[in-house]
């Protein structure tokens, strides 16, 4: 890979519903010009947390008012426990109070959890609003911001209740990641790490020369975000609501989710830092069903530990279920069907799969392993 112009575009192709996806420095300055031609009458409804309003609702204001644009905004309490019904009522009992309509706007300004939850109410409001995405994390940048992938999380898993509603455009502005604690700009690396891991096997040996730098190197971040939209884009364009190809962007999710829901969605384990751990530990079942070389998954956790992150069970604070309780937080996920286990595998460094019927037992092994460490 190779250093590329100041800023991106990249495009998801969907037909009638196809949209852009902006990548750069300052395009939080420019949100006026950007979605000012999406817009049938001037004015936005924004929502946001509170941590993401004190830090850059004013001048997402500042470059509306400059177009002509008036905003209102809801600023939701931060954090997972926000993406739930009692908040999605929040968000879509303020749109409906704000006489949002068909034709307007929702913006969300923020992480995931924002970016999943307004565009879930954008879906739902008055049968389906368009909405706009601003995320300002590297995480929702690379991944859930991309994608139509709408939702809440239950108290049986995670994003168990959602819908596909696609963004009409998505503005990755890079520089408004310089204001992330290091601990979450390390998780969205997670997110980046899976895209060389399920398809992109330079891509993974571009990030174990450049990953360390990531969080100082302006130029090699923006790489990094274009390459991780691209490979998410063609994708979603290829199969959009996942009956095929875009189950791989799942790789360590089954893994991680059920550690999420297994921390109470609290700051005990985010969700990139799931994610990392629950690619490390696909590659371990990988290995031991004979499907990849041993040596991938140390190679996995020595990228892992030069980012900086979480690459164990065993690292994750507090105490966990064991091997059992694991097992029946991964009977809620998505993928399982007709009852059986499937997961996200692997056949080498950027060559991922959709394994069918995986032995529980296996995956029983696998976890009971980890966890006794953590739990002497």
């Amino acid at each position: 890979m190779s250093a590329g112009s100041r800023g991106a575009t990249v495009n998801v192709a969907l037909g009638a519903r196809s949209y852009a996806v902006r990548i750069g420095p300052g395009l939080l300055g420019r949100i006026g010009a950007e979605i000012a031609p999406l817009l049938v009458r001037p004015r936005l409804a924004v929502l946001t947390d509170r941590t993401v309003a004190g830090l850059h609702l004013e001048a997402l204001r500042d470059a509306c008012a400059a177009a002509g644009i008036t905003v209102s905004h809801l600023a939701l309490p931060s954090g997972e426990a926000t993406k739930s019904w009692t908040g999605l009522q929040q968000a879509v009992e303020w749109l409906l109070a704000e006489k949002v309509e068909r034709r307007d706007v929702v913006v969300a300004l923020g992480g995931g959890v924002i970016g999943d939850l307004a565009g879930f109410a954008a879906a739902v409001l008055r049968r389906g609003v368009r909405f706009v995405q601003i995320p300002t994390t590297l995480l929702a940048q690379v991944d859930s911001s991309v994608g139509g992938k709408t939702g809440i999380n239950s108290p049986h898993g995670k994003n168990l209740i959602g819908a596909f509603h696609q963004p009409s455009l998505v503005l990755c502005d890079t520089g408004v990641l310089a204001t992330l604690p290091a601990r979450d700009f390390r998780a969205g690396c997670g997110e980046v790490l899976k895209y060389g891991l399920l398809g992109d096997a330079g891509f993974f040996e571009w990030l174990e020369r450049h990953g360390p730098q990531l969080a100082g190197d302006e130029e090699i971040l923006r790489i990094a975000v274009r390459r991780s939209v691209e490979m998410k884009a063609g994708i979603v364009a290829r199969d959009e609501t996942e009956t095929g190809d875009r189950a791989l962007l799942n790789l360590g999710h089954t893994f991680g989710h059920a550690l999420e829901a297994a921390t109470g969605y609290s700051d005990r384990l985010l969700h990139g830092e799931g994610v990392a751990i629950g690619c490390a530990l696909a590659f371990d079942l990988s290995a031991r069903l004979g499907l990849c070389s041993q040596e991938d998954p140390g190679r996995v956790r020595a990228h892992l530990r030069s980012m900086g992150m979480r690459a164990e069970m065993a690292e994750i604070p507090g105490e966990l279920p064991d091997a059992d309780g694991l097992l029946a937080l991964m009977a809620q996920d998505k993928k399982v069907q007709d009852g059986r286990l499937r997961f996200v595998l692997a056949r080498g460094i950027g060559r991922a799969f959709l394994a069918e019927d995986v032995p529980p037992e296996r995956v029983r092994a696998l976890l009971a392993e980890a966890l006794p460490q953590r739990r002497s």
